[in-house]
This record gives structure tokens, sequence and C-alpha cells, in this order.
């Protein structure tokens, strides 16, 4: 018995394109009962300003064969027999190794993807035409046990006025769970370790500011109660939920683009779901529909890293999958390091 099976028609920017979607009553999200056809519908209605945050970019894929509540994968590579509107780019790794990997250009493109069972978009910080250099800073605020989005959003003013004397701008998305993202545009001048660097050093800024809110330490145990300043997702090939990507999260919830009058009025991140996210579009538009149209750049934080470096704060961990990199501290929990004799 052939599964069930509908064709959805959807516009883009060379006409109308015809999608297959099986299995549309399948229940990704059991707990509110979304659908994937409801997921495709999302997609489509979305699909403006999803692929200004996330299309024309390097974008992995997180899929789930069967419910949220069940595995997944990361797929990068496009796989065979991938439609000739879903496009790819050559991109390097931190190990050196190369392949293609998916770029997202239109509607069609997205609901693709869901048809493959892509639930999480995992865009890059760099756009396909120059997949080294990123054109966003992006700081992933994230709180640590016995902290929450509350006390994010506390943090986040503080984490503007760094960026703002750094001349930057900073936007906000909510990232779907506990955690609020402030991304950053910046000229494509530099490649995405001096962009980590750069985010370190807003990091240092903010948690000398706020040390008893903030930390940047990458060991767990070091960290207490505090926000981690999250300075790994700047690395090459490390990314969060894309702005308007849905979450593998019981609600359906979504990471969405908020302004910084809704976060001091205390936005709910929970209400942000595949099924009020395109409500709330209709309403009041895009809050990132501008994100990238003054770009700024690192210079002055990179001059903050040098000043840091000068005092004697060295280069932080980078995450265990990466190579050994110049400068790094062993990667060794403290309570597990040896003691000096």
């Amino acid at each position: 018995m052939a599964s069930e099976r509908i064709t959805l028609t959807i516009p883009g920017p060379d006409g109308e394109r015809e999608v297959s979607l099986s299995s549309p009553n399948r229940v990704i999200w059991p707990e509110v009962g979304i659908t994937k056809r409801e997921l495709a519908e999302y997609a489509i209605a979305v699909a403006e300003p999803f692929l200004r945050a996330n299309g024309h970019r390097p974008v992995s894929l997180e899929r789930f064969p069967d419910s949220v509540d069940g595995e997944s994968f990361f797929s990068k590579n496009p796989p065979k027999g991938a439609p000739d509107y879903v496009h790819e780019v050559m991109c390097t790794y931190n190990s050196g190794r190369r392949h293609p990997q998916v770029v997202l250009d239109e509607a069609a493109a997205i609901v693709w993807a869901i048809q493959m069972n892509t639930v999480v978009f995992h865009p890059w910080a760099s756009l396909a035409r120059d997949t080294d250099n990123p054109v966003e800073l992006r700081i992933d605020l994230d709180p640590q046990p016995g902290t929450d989005f509350a006390d994010a959003a506390a943090v986040a003013p503080a984490l503007r006025d760094v960026l703002r004397e750094a001349g930057l701008e900073p936007w906000l998305k909510t990232s779907g769970n506990r955690g609020i993202h402030v991304f950053c545009p910046i000229e494509p001048t530099h490649e995405f370790l001096d962009v980590r660097h750069a985010v370190i050093a807003a990091g240092r800024e903010l948690e000398r500011r706020m040390p008893d809110h903030v930390t940047t330490n990458w060991w767990k145990e070091e960290r207490g109660e505090r926000i981690f300043v999250d300075f790994n997702q700047a690395n090459r090939d490390r990314t969060m939920a894309g702005a308007y990507s849905p979450r593998a999260l019981p609600g359906a919830t979504v990471a969405t683009p908020i302004t910084w009058d809704e976060l001091a009025d205390g936005v709910d991140p929970a209400s942000f779901t595949v099924r009020t996210v395109p409500e709330r579009l209709a309403d009041i538009g895009d809050p990132w529909a501008d994100l990238h149209a003054a770009p700024g750049r690192i210079d002055t934080l990179l001059e903050w890293w040098q000043r840091d470096l000068d005092d004697g704060l060295g280069e932080l961990p980078f995450p265990p999958e990466f190579p050994k990199m110049p400068g790094e501290p062993p990667r060794v929990q403290p309570s597990r390091a040896r003691k000096p004799d």
C-alpha cells in the first residue's frame, strides 16, 4: 500500500514549483499535535523572513525520521537526488577537509528539507559567496542550571552597551528554549577565528561588569548559577538554530527575532511557536528586516582582545572535536587536571 502523499504548490523567484510531501499527517510534535503538513505550511508562511536570515549560506539540517521525541541526525551534504533548486557550496572545515553543504535559496527548498524530515535549521554565520568570512558576530547567552530566560534577559542590555561601545549594533532573538541569541551584522573582513576572538573580548568585558551574573568559563563546574557567554558558537561549522527555525522541543517553539522593547516588557519565549509566529509576522512584521542594512566592524573588539592578551588573558578552550589550536590551554576540566608536585 502506497504511503499517503500530497503535492504543495509553492511560489518562488522562478515561478511556481510543485513539491511532493509524503506522510503529511505524521505527527512531528506529539505534545501539541503538529503534523508534517503543518510544518510545511509554516515554512511557506514564514519563507520570506526565514530566507532573509538563513538563505544563501551553508546550512546544516537536523532531521527527525519519526517525531521530535525520537532519534535525530545532522545532514550537511546535499543528498543524492536533491532537486536542482536545492543548491550547495563547497566548505572548508576546521580539520582542513572540504565537502559541499546545503544552501537554501527559495521557499520550495525549505519545504524539500521538511520533506527530508528536517525540523531544525542551523545556518552558518557566513554566506555562500564567501564561506570563510562571517557576516554576523553571534553571541549565545546560555542560562546555566539555576538560571533561566529572565536571567539572560537581565544580562542582555549590558551586553548591548558593550557592543555599542565597540561600534556594533546588536539584534535579538529567542533561542526557542531558555537562552537569548545576540547578533551583530559585520562586514565580512575577518575569518571565523578572528570573530571568535571578538566574541571572547565582548564576553570578558561583560563578565568584568557583571561578575556575579556572567561567566566565560568553558568548564561547567566553574560556571555556577550564571549566564554563560558561549564563545565557541562563533567557531567555523558551529551553529545555532536560525531565525524562524522551529525547535525540537515539546511545545514546537520557534527561535524568534524580537525587539529590545519586547525584551524589556518581559516577553515569553514559549509563546512563539509554529502555530503563532505566522500571525505575529502578519501583525508586526519581521523585527530583523533591516538587520544587514548597516554592518559594523570588529576592529575595536579585536583591540580589546589584544589588550587582554597583553594583560595575561590568553586563548580559551575549543570544542573537543577541533584540532589543537595555537595558544590553547589544556583540554582537561580543572577538577581532573594533574596537580603540580
